[in-house]
């Protein structure tokens, strides 16, 4: 299941393959990050990792057994998808979701895949994905609603982002898995 690929015909007719992250996707991720922190909203980090760091993360991800996706266009990676499993014993059935796409990669029907690639993988790992969406990125919230997430807590004025301050919204949705 880590090893799951999906290719697909982006709404601009590109191709679009989600594919775990390779360590050769470390430059292109960085790049990618850059750009997205540039522009000043929807990613929490003010800085890229470095080449070393973030081939680091992706074997961390990998040995953990962690999903790690890449959203590759045109032979370059222009966003992630990750679920981060719970590291102790009594957390282990619950992931953190971060994802983030490069804006030439939005707006073309890519979420919506990168939400179905991760259902599946969850369905075959964890029972329960949370994860934090700010308020005002009103696309990925309603995406993430209408994939089945519901709200669990609202953090007022968590961010301060273009000058204002936006609540995170925690979000959550259950799966069935096999020990259930």
């Amino acid at each position: 299941m880590s090893e799951m690929s999906l290719e697909f015909t982006a709404k601009d007719g590109t191709t679009v393959k989600l594919r775990p992250v390779k360590e050769e996707d470390a430059k292109d991720i960085i790049n990618a990050v850059e750009s997205i922190i540039a522009a000043g909203e929807y990613i929490q980090k003010e800085s890229p990792r470095t080449e070393k760091e973030e081939k680091d993360f992706i074997k961390e991800m990998k040995q953990k057994g962690n999903m790690y996706l890449a959203v590759e266009k045109n032979s370059k990676v222009v966003g992630i998808a990750r679920v981060i499993k719970g590291e102790l014993k009594m957390k282990s059935h619950t992931g953190l979701f971060r994802t983030w796409l490069a804006e030439e990669a939005q707006g073309l029907g890519i979420g919506k895949k990168i939400m179905e690639y991760t259902d599946k993988w969850c369905e075959q790992n964890i029972k329960k994905l949370t994860l934090t969406v700010f308020s005002s990125n009103e696309v990925a919230y309603q995406l993430y609603k209408k994939y089945g997430f519901h709200e669990e807590g609202n953090q007022k004025e968590q961010a301060f982002i273009k000058g204002d301050y936006v609540d995170e919204r925690w979000m959550a949705k259950f799966y069935r898995t096999n020990d259930n």
